[in-house]
C-alpha cells in the first residue's frame, strides 16, 4: 500500500503562469493522486477559497488571487516515477519549448498509456512553475510539439490555433499515385468508438469541416512522398482523408491498407511514416515569426533515401 503523505491547508498565490486558469483545473493539476470526483467534492464544500471566498469550479483566476488549498490527503508517488525522457529540443525560450517528439509516444498520459512527454517532461523538470501542451499529435506521429511554459502564451497560442493563423505542415509516405501534382482533400470528419471501446474518425455527411493541402514531392512504383498542409485540425485528420482519398499513409493501422503494411514490414516498415516537419506562427508573446522544422527520424529518412533518392533535409 502507498505512504500517505500527511495534508495541510496552504495558501498560493497565482503568477502569471495559472493566470486565467480555471480553479478546477489549476487544482486537478496541483492535487496528483487524489480522486477528481474529491477535488470537486472541495470546491463545492467551500473548503476551496480564493480570496477568502467561495468560487465555482469555471472561476477563472486572476494574477494575484490567493487560492487556499484544502487539507487533502495524497499519495506518495509508487515505485513506479515517471522517469524523464530525452526529447531532441527544436526552439526554447521563457514562453514556450518545441520537441521533436518521437513516434510511438502518446503526448499525454491515459487510455493504458501511463505516461507521455508532458508527464516526462514535468518530471524531467520539477522546478518549471507550469508546462501546458498547446496542442496534440497523435501517439504513432512524429515532429513538432509545442509546450507552453506560461499562461498567457498558452492563450495565445490556443487563439491562433483556431484562427487558423499557424502554418502546420506534414511529411508523408503513402500508397498509390496521385494524378495531380497539388490537390485538396475537403470532406467532414466524424469521430465515433467501435465495438472494441477504440476511438476513430471517418468521412460522414454532418460531421465537423476538416480541409487537408497535399503536393506531390516524388513517387516511385506504388509509392509516393506527400507534403501535407493541415487546414482545420481535426483528430486523425490527415490519416483518414488521404485513406478515403486513396492513398493510405504507410504503416498505418487504423485506416492503412493492412496488406500492403505487411509486405512493407518483411522490409523493415513497421510504424506509421507521417511526420510533423515545419511550423511556422507568430510568437506568442512578440513580434518575432517563427518557423521551425525537425528533422526526419533516422527510419523515415532512410526510406525516403532509398525509394525516392532524395535527401531527407530537403524536403
Amino acid at each position: 500500500m502507498n505512504d500517505l503523505s500527511k495534508p495541510r491547508a496552504i495558501w498560493l498565490e497565482v503568477g502569471e503562469e495559472a493566470e486565467a486558469q480555471r480553479i478546477d483545473n489549476f487544482l486537478l493539476r496541483r492535487l496528483k493522486g487524489v480522486p477528481k470526483s474529491h477535488v470537486y467534492r472541495v470546491l463545492r464544500s467551500g473548503e476551496v477559497r480564493v480570496n477568502s471566498g467561495r468560487v465555482k469550479p469555471d472561476y477563472r483566476l486572476r494574477l494575484g488571487d490567493k487560492v487556499r488549498m484544502p487539507p487533502v490527503r495524497v499519495a506518495t508517488p509508487a515505485a513506479k516515477a515517471a522517469r524523464a525522457m530525452d526529447f531532441q529540443i527544436i526552439f526554447e525560450d521563457p514562453s514556450l519549448v518545441v520537441i521533436n517528439k518521437p513516434a510511438g509516444i502518446a503526448v499525454h498520459g491515459g487510455s493504458g498509456v501511463s505516461q507521455g512527454v508532458i508527464e516526462a517532461l514535468r518530471a524531467a523538470r520539477p522546478e518549471a512553475k507550469m508546462l501546458e501542451l498547446a496542442h496534440r499529435i497523435d501517439r504513432d506521429t512524429s515532429g513538432l510539439l509545442v509546450i507552453a511554459k506560461k499562461r498567457v502564451a498558452l492563450v495565445e497560442l490556443h487563439r491562433m490555433l483556431r484562427g487558423g493563423e499557424i502554418e502546420k505542415v506534414y511529411v508523408a509516405i503513402v500508397k498509390g499515385v496521385p494524378g495531380k501534382k497539388a490537390f485538396e482533400i475537403r470532406q467532414p470528419l466524424h469521430k465515433y468508438v467501435n465495438a472494441k471501446g477504440e476511438r476513430r474518425v471517418s468521412v460522414r455527411e454532418g460531421g465537423m469541416a476538416a480541409v487537408t493541402k497535399a503536393d506531390l514531392v516524388a513517387s516511385s512504383g506504388d509509392l509516393s512522398l506527400l507534403r501535407l498542409r493541415l487546414m482545420t485540425g481535426r483528430t486523425h485528420q490527415i490519416r483518414v482523408h488521404l485513406a478515403h482519398a486513396g492513398y493510405p499513409v504507410v504503416g498505418d493501422d487504423k485506416y492503412g491498407n493492412f496488406e500492403f503494411n505487411r509486405a512493407l514490414a518483411r522490409q523493415g516498415v513497421k510504424r506509421l511514416f507521417l511526420h510533423a516537419r515545419r511550423l511556422t506562427f507568430a510568437h506568442p508573446a512578440g513580434d518575432a515569426r517563427l518557423r521551425l522544422q525537425a528533422p526526419l527520424p533516422a527510419d523515415m529518412g532512410a526510406f525516403v533515401e532509398s525509394n525516392f533518392a532524395l535527401s531527407p533535409d530537403r524536403i
